[in-house]
């Protein structure tokens, strides 16, 4: 694992590798059991301890209310951005959405062929490089539900403090940052994230939502897509991904052996003051896309230099030092740095090295 380049991926992410340790094994055999968990029903006993562990792990690690069931379902955030506005965009209800960045635009996008929705805020005319004030707006009347992108993977910014919408039901889509934080789940009706940044590999859904919220969806629409079936069922209405969900366990185990979410939180803010003030501190050699600290995000930091062609080199050459998909993504250009929390604070420590090595060369 010593030799293995540093993995800044937006995703799928960089697990840890006493996470992918024990996930190999357990492709060959699970202990105690002769089999893989890749051949294993989903149907027997033992993998229904491993659903409960995982979800157990979940409850512990971020307080899940018993008001809140927690899901395990597949098609990514995009199925999700569906599934919500399916099972509550009913006739006469809105979705009000606040427009932080791409994910939050493809959502609002998503449901808007299923129901009526709206944009409450956005950002879009700064280029997504600061987030909308919410100060003074309230959802209209006949707003069902307000959703918003807790992180934004590729621009850079994610709400230091989650906005509150008083009696009207909150949806947050925590695909970058679950887990990475203490969150106050009761506040929230849903809360649902693609495993594969920090959570886990791809190919698994995490969605916790609350039962009585849950209750009051649509019943006319396909049982696979509704929350209450899948729920009653446990996750296993139709055959879950079984290694995911494993992988999700794996993961919980190895955030409380770091002192759980406040352990790991102290450790995101080191590696994101580490980087913003390399950036910050080049005498503008590199720039930070987004300027306020109380607007960048702790997870996906982004940057640019002077021009496209010295970011070239820069991808090039820290890629050759062990520093692996440092790319920015297509929509914004330039670099990016993705602090998910199984990236080892020694990561970010060599590419500040090879960031100031660099100025000094280039």
């Amino acid at each position: 694992m010593a030799t293995r380049p540093v993995n800044f991926s937006p995703g799928p992410a960089i697990l840890a590798p006493p996470v992918l340790e024990q996930a190999a094994r357990a492709v060959v055999a699970l202990d105690g059991v002769g089999l893989s968990i890749l051949e294993i029903s989903h149907r027997s006993a033992t993998f229904e301890k491993i659903l409960a562990d995982a979800r157990d792990g979940i409850r512990r690690l971020m307080g899940v209310p018993d008001t809140h069931e927690i899901l395990f379902l597949q098609g990514g955030a995009r199925g999700q951005f569906a599934q919500l506005a399916l099972n509550f965009l009913k006739p006469g209800v809105a979705g009000a959405y606040v427009d932080t960045g791409a994910w939050s635009r493809y959502a609002l996008e998503e449901a808007g062929t299923l129901g009526e929705t709206y944009a409450l805020a956005s950002s879009k005319e700064q280029g997504y490089t600061v987030l909308p004030p919410l100060a003074g707006l309230a959802p209209r009347a006949g707003t069902g539900f307000v959703h918003t992108t807790s992180n934004n993977t590729i621009y850079g910014t994610q709400w230091q403090d989650l906005p509150d919408f008083g009696d009207v039901p909150h949806i947050c889509d925590m695909s970058s940052d679950i887990m990475s934080r203490p969150v106050d789940v009761s506040r929230f009706k849903m809360i649902y994230a693609g495993a594969q940044k920090n959570a886990g590999p791809s190919g698994v859904t995490l969605v916790i939502i609350d039962r009585d919220f849950m209750e009051s969806a649509r019943k006319d629409i396909p049982k696979i897509w509704q929350y209450r079936i899948q729920a009653k069922k446990g996750s296993m209405f139709n055959t879950p991904p079984t290694f995911a969900i494993y992988a999700v366990g794996l993961v919980t185990q190895w955030l409380e052996a770091q002192g759980g979410v406040p352990g790991i939180t102290a450790v995101n803010e080191k590696k994101a003051r580490l980087l913003y003030d390399a950036i910050d501190g080049s005498d503008g050699y590199y720039k930070a896309n987004v300027a306020a600290w109380e607007h960048r995000s702790r997870m996906n930091v982004t940057w640019r230099l002077t021009s496209e062609e010295l970011e070239k080199t820069f991808i090039a050459e820290a890629g050759a030092a062990g520093l692996s998909s440092l790319k920015g993504h297509r929509d914004a250009g330039g670099l990016r740095a993705s602090l998910y929390n199984q990236l080892p604070l020694e990561g970010v420590e060599r590419l500040v090295e090879f960031m100031q090595a660099f100025k000094k060369s280039h």
